[in-house]
């Protein structure tokens, strides 16, 4: 019986491969990154519920097997001490696809709308992709306190190497530039929904700080 994350990426990958090898070693590739011990947010559970958002929305998106590899590999490379994570990750991406000889320009794509959550700044205008990528990453914080305060925790733990002073700090950091943003999400339609639940969130956090 297949798990429901493997089971995705199993529906996916299969478009493009009858190499069943091939699938199952980038699967397990996949699996020990976002299961790895110091994965406390950014794991299987923060992919499953972009995912779920990205087939909610999948009428709307341009290209949306694309969409979904760069969920996947988005966070694959994550060093709480680096902060070239996105980059590597990026990286990681391109040599994966070329593995499932997926066309190189949309290869680019992908390397792209992975790079633009670095910033959580748009790369590509053409469509709306970009921006509902950089919306599905951002979801938690639209969400109830309870859950935006569990989240923090797990960000918290991934960062525990830090003492509390300098965490707090690069945290402000953080949160202030998102409130200093025009707007948090890019898509109206999570614009309106999460708009301003997330910037109350994050208010209150700061606070809390």
């Amino acid at each position: 019986m297949y798990n429901k994350p493997y089971t995705s990426w199993r529906n996916l990958t299969l478009k493009y491969t009858d190499d069943e090898l091939l699938l199952i070693e980038l699967w397990e590739e996949i699996s020990k990154k976002y299961t790895s011990n110091q994965r406390h947010y950014h794991n299987l559970d923060h992919i499953n519920y972009m995912l779920k958002l990205a087939s909610k929305n999948k009428a709307d998106l341009n290209d949306y097997d694309l969409l979904l590899f760069a969920i996947w590999y988005h966070d694959i490379i994550y060093n709480a001490t680096k902060s070239n994570n996105e980059l590597k990750s990026a990286e990681f991406a391109q040599k994966r696809l070329e593995k499932l000889q997926i066309d190189p320009k949309k290869i680019e794509n992908c390397f792209n709308l992975i790079v633009s959550t670095k910033k959580h700044e748009i790369l590509n205008t053409q469509n709306q992709d970009n921006a509902y990528l950089l919306d599905f990453d951002l979801a938690i914080l639209g969400t109830t306190w309870e859950n935006y305060y569990a989240y923090t925790k797990k960000i918290r733990k991934e960062y525990i190497i830090y003492p509390n002073f300098m965490y707090k700090k690069g945290r402000k950091k953080v949160l202030q530039h998102f409130l200093e943003r025009p707007r948090i999400y890019y898509t109206k339609k999570y614009h309106d929904l999460w708009e301003a639940i997330a910037r109350e969130n994050i208010q209150k956090e700061l606070s809390l700080l």
